[in-house]
Order: structure tokens, then sequence, then C-alpha cells
């Protein structure tokens, strides 16, 4: 049999692990193709959009610690993004844009954009993915990419029609969502990537001191039933803190144990996928694993785990979800601080404009550790949509989720000063909230 020409092979090549089925891992488009595509292009249109519900009912309808959700009790545009996948030869790309509530709600923690002139958080704030880059087609193919990719850290995709579950676990949310830098893809075999990254940092649009993050993924996938990754990442990510450095490193397995047709009648496929994370600060006052009180510094680490299991069924268009996970971070440095009057962050619309009256501490030291769990079912007529109705416990050692006082003034409204005495945010230990999603992707 002759060689397929060597145009259409750099194509194929371009696609990561071609041929094994990818559409049950947890954080991956679960289609099997795209209608949108063509010679050049392969579009993509998306659209997240949820009602939920907290029985704490906080006045102000406020989520706090969640970049899925803004909104309680409302029905809100989490997402709605599009855009592309463009290839002309070797050459690629990618830009995907994004509206909706996440687009305030992911990049709140980030410092990064009062650095300097040029107010990087409204440049950036539209778009999820834009990156452009060149393929060589030597050993199963390398991709050079620069420009803003999506973080593998934490497991779960940035796109919640990706995911199993619809409120991640803090192992994903507590992690990067995106960087801005270069990337390079290495495919050694048809099975294993290799990417190494120079990025600006911990989920940042900016540079927080003068050196750049650096880090990597490391793939390997040697059936369509098993999938192993890690992640490992060292930055310099307090702002001003140049002797404050930053280890990370996020590790996962996607294992499909049962399987079926997906047209046979009962349980079609089941899967687990699990992830640990393990990382530390060192250096300018916190002293990384262990407490050093009157020397380096208390102890400032992250140490999280998360499990979920899914099983589809009905011809594969129902699944069933069940998981949680763990979280100990002293320092909090990369807890999703909560909102409102009780942010200890400046408005990231007005520099200018002071944190929270109330602001929640995060100085070393300060402890946090927290726990959930969730289950969901999902109703999956063709790929392109999804209905999900999920129910989820969260649980910290210390007040944190918004309770029925809210987080914003005593009326819920902004526009409602805050008096000196007599209110604070109200914040409390646990919440539960029932949540309905509904995911199209095209």
């Amino acid at each position: 049999m002759r060689d397929k020409p060597k145009k259409e092979r750099i194509i194929k090549s371009q696609i990561p692990f071609e041929g094994l089925d990818q559409t049950w891992y947890n954080g991956n488009d679960r289609r099997d193709s795209s209608v949108l595509s063509n010679k050049y292009v392969t579009w993509s249109i998306m659209l997240d959009a949820n009602v939920n519900h907290s029985f704490n009912d906080p006045i102000d309808h406020t989520v706090v610690g969640s970049t899925a959700m803004a909104r309680t009790d409302e029905i809100e545009v989490s997402c709605a993004a599009i855009g592309g996948d463009f290839v002309y030869g070797n050459a690629r790309g990618r830009i995907m844009t994004q509206f909706g509530t996440r687009s305030t709600v992911v990049p709140r923690n980030d410092l990064s954009p009062y650095r300097g002139q040029y107010n990087l958080a409204d440049v950036y704030r539209y778009i999820s993915e834009a990156y452009a880059g060149y393929h060589f087609d030597v050993m199963h193919g390398i991709n050079v990419d620069a420009g803003m990719f999506m973080s593998y850290i934490g497991l779960n995709s940035y796109y919640q029609v990706e995911n199993w579950e619809y409120q991640a676990s803090f192992t994903s949310d507590n992690t990067p969502w995106f960087f801005n830098g270069i990337r390079v893809q290495i495919f050694p075999s048809e099975h294993l990537k290799i990417e190494p990254w120079i990025i600006n940092g911990w989920q940042s649009y900016g540079m927080f001191n003068q050196l750049p993050g650096v880090g990597g993924n490391i793939t390997w996938i040697p059936n369509s039933n098993f999938k192993l990754l890690t992640n490992d990442y060292y930055g310099t990510d307090a702002p001003g803190l140049v002797g404050r450095h930053r280890f990370h490193s996020d590790n996962s397995v996607l294992w499909r144990y049962y399987k079926k047709p997906k047209t046979a009648s009962g349980i079609n496929q089941m899967a687990l996928s699990g992830t640990v994370d393990v990382g530390f600060e060192k250096g300018g006052g916190v002293n990384g694993f262990k407490d050093d009180i009157g020397g380096k510094g208390p102890a400032q680490y992250f140490a999280s785990a998360m499990v979920y299991n899914r099983m589809w069924f009905g011809k594969s268009k129902w699944a069933w979800c069940i998981g949680g996970g763990y979280m100990k971070n002293p320092g909090r440095y990369l807890v999703l601080y909560p909102t409102g009057d009780a942010s200890p962050l400046p408005n990231q619309y007005n520099p200018t404009q002071l944190a929270g009256s109330h602001p929640y501490s995060a100085n070393p030291g300060d402890q946090f550790s927290g726990w959930d769990a969730s289950t969901n079912i999902s109703w999956m007529p063709n790929q392109s949509i999804e209905f999900r109705l999920e129910y989820v416990h969260r649980e910290a050692d210390n007040p944190y989720w918004a309770g029925k006082g809210g987080v914003t003034s005593p009326s819920g409204y902004t526009t409602t000063p805050v008096p000196a005495t007599g209110w604070a945010p109200d914040l409390v230990k646990s919440e539960d909230r029932v949540i309905l999603a509904l995911l199209f992707r095209m």
C-alpha cells in the first residue's frame, strides 16, 4: 500500500493520540466528531447555563468558593463561547472567546494586572484560549505554540461540558484554569506526550516578579481504557516577594474498567478518575511543609485529592457520577477568596478601591482544610447537549461559605453602605447546593 501524501499525514499528526477512544475521559470532549469542520477550520460553539440553589439561602444571591457559578436562585449564563481550531499546512492556531459570569469569576484572584500600566484584566477577560504555532512533522509530531492556553493542572477542563461533575472539587477549583506563555508538545510515540512550559505565572495574565513560571506535562495513554498524566510547576507568584518560591505537582489517573457497546441495553461503561496534588511555598516568611515559628516562618503548603466514578447506561444516553475530595492549604495561598465585603482583594475594575471592610484573612499561618462530596445524573440525548442535575455538599474548618446574611451588605445590594459597626459578612462552615445545568457544544 502506498504511503499517504505528506500534507495529509501532517494534518492528521496534529491530532494527539489518534485512533484512541477519549470520549469517556473526565475533562475531555465527549464527542467523537465535529459537524462544524472542514479542511482548514474546526469550529466550536459552547453554552453553559445553570440555575442553582444554596440551602444557606444568602440574601445577596452570591456564590462563594466556586468558579463554575456566581449567582444562586437565578438563571445564569456561566459561559458562552465561540471559536475554533485553524490549520494551514504546518501552521496552526486556536481562539475561543468567553462571555458570561466566568469571564469575571475565574480571574478574580489574579493581582498581576495591577503591576504597571494597562488594564490586562479587561484586555484578556473575554478570551479563554488564543494561541498560534507551528507543527513539525518529526517523530509523531512536535507542536510549538505561544499565547493563552488551557492548564491541565487539576484534571478538570475549563469547560464544564467536558467534566463529569459540575461543581469541581477543591483540587481543580483551586488550581489554574489557564496559562499565558509558550508550550512545546512533543509526541515521541503515538501513546506519549511530553510538554514543557514557559509561562507568566500561576493563572496570571502578567508576571508577579522578574522570573517566569516553568513547568510541564507528561501524558501516557497506552490504550483506550487507561490514561496517566503528571503536571509540575515552579514559579514566584507572591506579588513583590521575590524570595518566595512555589512548587506544585499534580497527578491523575483515569481507568475505564467496564465497557460494552453504546447501543447495548443496561450499563454501557464504568470509569474512575483520581487526582492527587501536593505543593508548597517557601521563602519570604513561609517554610513549606514545616513550621519554623520565630525562624523561617509557618508552614505553607497545598495537599489535596479527589476521586470520581461515572457509570453510563441506557444506550449511553444517561450517566450517574459520584465522588468528592479533600484539601488542606495552610496559608490559604490557593483558596478562592470570598467575594463582596469579605474579599481581601481590590476591585478589579477599580484598583483604587480598597478591599472589603471585613476581609477574609489569608496570612501565613492561617489554616484551611475542607472536603466536598457530590452526585449527579445526566441525560445526553445526543453528543451535543447534556442536562445535568447535581447535589453537592462542601465543608471547611473555618467560616467560609456564604450564609443567610450574604457577603455584600445588610440589604444584599452593593448600593447599600456597609455600616462601620454592627454588620459583617455572614460566613458559615458548610453549604449544600442543588444545581441544574444545561451544557451545549457543537
